[in-house]
């Protein structure tokens, strides 16, 4: 009998050649290629036929028989005929405690110069949310340093709140001061679509070298490709919910959600999309609610997340404002009117609103809120009459309390950013404001 076992071996070391593909087609940011299968999310490297590096991209889409693909850099040197294979099936991130005090890009490698990572794990970059019955009930109260907040807008463990801001209203320094703040063991904090400055400024800065030492940092600026700005957030949701998986109390900070929305525009528009609402595609508003809804509780841990929202012209009915809105459980509205005014942090109380604080917080602290928004909301209806003395003192007793009030309600929502304020504090504070 014949002995077929050398070529069963030999078999099994035979290298078959990689199928390859070709690129026939380059418009804007896609990029289309022909004669290779693969499917949506599989990663792809082109090789330029001039022997330029080569270029990682992943498939976002097909037309016909070609794939589309979106690249991780910039496409110099690809030309039709530039060769096409597949290298993974699905993207995977580090995650774990040993990511912590790094600086990662959008596809987990460090950028920090700190040496390669140590202590993670693999993990899909996508997950599904938590099931709606699997979600506790928020019960307990995340503080954050910041009295206007924790008095009037006070948040709960696993609540998600969008910060929504024009620019340079001092969203970036109230980041830092959550950050810093926060009641959470780790931070994950996502830098979108930052200017490359300013990342090195958020770190030493509004961070500083305690905060850093329990968060970890996912940066996409805005020069690198939509798809890695894209990549960013779903980074840094992927390591808060591993972190959470393991029990733990995670504080995600996401600046800010509107560059993503611009990213997958971006992509949108590129692989043919047609535009909707204000030039923004129906995937992005497919894409918000599936990012958004990973945070919150769990069985095993809870991510208490801010998203800040960038409004165009401060208008708050923007279309990702106005979906972001519906979707998170509340909001923080930082006016440009009271930061000219030199009101820091410029949080609009009137504008805001927390929807679990009424079931988080004690009935006293609740009714001291009360009396502050209504002082506050009296003084605005009235600031007219008030600014040019027609308002005769004694006409209104209502309007007469908000005047009395009113000196020591600034106070109370003028807050140095360098100082932050425990609860205990907080509330005491509020309690003189309001009488």
């Amino acid at each position: 009998m014949l002995d077929f076992t050398p070529y069963h071996a030999a078999l099994r070391e035979l290298r078959l050649p990689e199928p390859l593909g070709v690129v026939t087609r380059a418009v804007g940011l896609a990029v289309e290629a022909q004669g290779l299968s693969a499917s949506i999310g599989d990663l792809c490297v082109v090789t330029p036929r001039n022997g330029g590096n080569e270029i990682v991209m992943e498939v976002v889409g097909f037309r016909d028989e070609a794939l589309l693909m979106m690249p991780f850099a910039e496409l110099r040197g690809v030309d039709p005929g530039s060769r096409v294979r597949r290298v993974t099936q699905a993207a995977s991130v580090p995650t774990g405690a040993g990511l912590l005090g790094r600086v990662i890009d959008a596809l987990g490698n460090p950028i920090d110069g700190k040496g390669p990572l140590t202590d993670v794990r693999r993990t899909a970059v996508r997950a599904a949310p938590p099931a709606a019955l699997e979600r506790p009930a928020i019960k307990d109260i995340f503080t954050t340093g910041v009295r206007a907040i924790d008095g009037v807008l006070t948040c709960g463990v696993g609540q998600r709140v969008g910060i929504f801001a024009g620019s340079g209203v001092g969203k970036s320094t109230l980041l830092g001061m959550i950050a810093r703040g926060g009641s959470a063991d780790y931070n994950v904090i996502a830098l979108v679509g930052e200017r490359g400055r300013e990342v090195q400024e958020f770190i030493e800065k509004q961070l500083g070298e305690e905060g850093m030492r329990h968060s970890i940092i996912v940066v996409a600026t805005s020069d690198q490709p939509a798809l890695l700005r894209l990549k960013a957030a779903w980074l840094a949701t992927a390591i808060a919910e591993e972190l959470r998986a393991g029990g733990a109390h995670v504080l995600l900070l996401l600046d800010s959600v509107t560059r993503v929305a611009m990213a997958q525009r971006e992509i949108g528009l590129a692989v043919g999309e047609p535009p909707a609402l204000r030039g923004y595609t129906p995937s992005v508003f497919a894409l918000l609610p599936r990012l958004l809804e990973r945070s919150g509780t769990s069985a095993q841990g809870a991510i208490t997340a801010f998203y800040t929202v960038l409004v165009e012209g401060d208008d708050m009915n923007e279309p990702v404002a106005d979906t972001v809105r519906g979707v998170l459980d509340g909001h923080i509205v930082l006016s440009r009117r009271l930061a000219t005014e030199n009101l820091y942090p410029a949080i609009d109380i009137s504008a805001s609103i927390s929807r679990v604080m009424s079931d988080i917080v004690t009935p006293a602290h609740l009714s001291a809120a009360a009396r502050l928004r209504d002082a506050l909301a009296t003084y605005e209806r009235h600031h007219d009459l008030i600014a040019i003395g027609a308002y005769v003192p004694g006409s209104s007793p209502a309007i007469d309390a908000a005047l009395a009030l009113h000196p020591k309600i600034q106070a109370f929502r003028r807050q140095d950013h360098r100082q932050l304020e425990s609860f205990d504090h907080t509330l005491r504070a509020l309690d003189e404001a309001t009488w």
